[in-house]
């Protein structure tokens, strides 16, 4: 087995950090403690598929401020599997069988991998919330009273980015449609395949184009697994064989958007000049594609909420630890299902001074 780095975190009046090791597959953890050492210690473990992913982080240090706002002695262990299902699997095994922990955060690798989690998780008789990549099925998720899922309206991620898409059609044509020929020309960089996310964020923002009257032609959709690197090779790639054809890029999130604008840029293109300015959507809102949207090298984002997904998590995880309701004092309601916490989306442009909600 290999060893394990933790890096703890104390979030009091001073940050300290320090190493040490324990036996297990997973890659990498990090420990956040909040609160008053004479109350008893509330343990969470967030086992996730990666920790170095944008969106994740963002929500780690979106819990890290939660914690210490709420003042309560509440100390989380993050676990990164480094996208193995197999290594996620172990560390699940490992934090189930420490019988340390009062509460499990889950990002899974494999969405299909759901009901085998649960069922192991249902031996211990621990509270788990499921957030951020969405099983297909919710049966699983259904059928164990301590369970639930975080999420957001998983339609409006593309809605939006069509919606951006839209606006700025109709403002700059002239500037998008170079060859004038009344067709919008675009290249779609896709998550994982078998992912929720990947399947409404690529459907919609183009069915929105199209409902707008906009037509639309896809010189090629490809699969950069939500990674900065792999989209800036591929569209690398793809500019060699399209050129200035390219009119938009629609990214599935921001990190492989801002994957593609690096890659254009290496060309000449969005680096601050109009004329030579591929529009570029993502999805996340990390603070790098504010940047280059407030720059003018991204036209827009839109917002998955990493704090209002981070609260629902720490609120509703607490009141499972204390074998109340779910959503027991809190504005929250669950979808359809009776298991799933809907956060909106909210669409993030440079010509707003406000958010769209």
């Amino acid at each position: 087995m290999k060893q394990l780095g933790i890096r703890i975190i104390s979030i009091i009046a001073v940050i300290f950090v320090f190493s040490t090791a324990i036996e297990s597959n997973c890659a990498y953890a990090k420990m956040i403690n909040s609160g008053d050492s004479t109350v008893k210690t509330i343990k969470v473990a967030m086992i996730v598929y990666d920790i170095n992913a944008p969106f994740i982080n963002e929500i780690f240090k979106n819990l890290a401020e939660i914690t210490k706002e709420n003042g309560g002695n509440v100390q989380i262990t993050t676990f990164s599997a480094n996208e193995s299902q197999e290594t996620e699997n172990e560390i699940i095994k490992t934090v189930l069988e420490s019988s340390e922990y009062d509460l499990l955060l889950l990002a899974l690798v494999d969405i299909n991998s759901v009901q085998e989690v649960v069922a192991r998780i249902k031996q211990y008789n621990i509270p788990v919330i499921f957030f951020n990549r969405e099983p297909y099925k919710k049966d699983a998720i259904q059928s164990y009273g301590k369970a639930v899922f975080v999420g957001s309206t998983l339609e409006d991620a593309g809605i939006f980015q069509g919606e951006i898409l839209i606006d700025e059609w109709n403002k700059n044509k002239e500037l998008i449609d170079r060859n004038n020929d009344d067709i919008m020309e675009y290249v779609m960089l896709k998550g994982r395949e078998e992912s929720l996310d990947t399947d409404y964020r690529t459907k919609y923002s183009i069915l929105t184009i199209i409902d707008a009257g906009i037509n639309t032609q896809e010189l090629t959709s490809q699969i950069a697994n939500w990674d900065e690197e792999q989209a800036k090779k591929l569209m690398t790639s793809i500019f060699l064989r399209y050129g200035d054809r390219i009119e938009a890029i629609i990214a599935n999130n921001d990190a492989m958007a801002i994957g593609a604008i690096k890659a254009l840029q290496s060309f000449g293109y969005n680096a601050g000049d109009k004329n030579k300015t591929i529009s570029v959507v993502g999805v996340d809102a990390i603070p790098e594609a504010i940047d280059f949207i407030k720059k003018g090298y991204m036209t827009g984002t839109v917002i998955q909420d990493a704090r209002g997904i981070a609260n629902a998590v720490y609120r509703i995880g607490m009141n499972l630890i204390a074998n109340k309701k779910p959503l027991e004092e809190t504005d929250y309601t669950f979808d359809d299902s009776g298991v799933s916490v809907r956060i909106p989306y909210r669409r993030y442009v440079p010509s707003q001074t406000q958010i769209i909600i």
